[in-house]
């Protein structure tokens, strides 16, 4: 069983920048694609980036592309999503996922979520 806490939202003006944590325990982390997940209110969960176990490839959504880098530390047991040039539409909760399947854009551990917030 994989454990997830996100950290790092919070308020930020358009065009502003932040960078989501994920620290992961109970598992082997290393093995995992992780991901990022987000759900904007009154809206379905959208995939938003993945990364591979090795660090060596990612895949991002369209609206991401750019703009949002994920990246991680298998030493640390950590994802990172560095978020750049941030619009209102970004506006969700972030959730961090393990065991991510790519091209279902589903995941087999999720954490509780950190909210993001971007204002006009």
């Amino acid at each position: 069983q994989v454990q997830l806490v996100e950290s790092g939202g919070g308020l930020v003006q358009a065009g502003g920048s932040l960078r989501l944590s994920c620290a992961a325990s109970g598992g082997t982390f290393s093995r995992y694609t992780m991901g990022w997940f987000r759900q904007a209110p009154g809206k379905e969960r959208e995939f938003v980036a993945a990364i591979s176990w090795s660090g060596d490839s990612a895949v991002y959504a369209d609206s991401a592309k750019g703009r949002f880098t994920i990246s991680r530390d298998n030493a640390k047991n950590t994802v990172y999503l560095q978020m750049n040039s941030l619009k209102p539409e970004d506006t969700a909760v972030y959730y961090c996922a393990a065991d991510v399947d790519v091209r279902n854009r589903n995941y087999g551990y999720r954490g509780q979520g950190t909210l993001v917030t971007v204002s006009s």
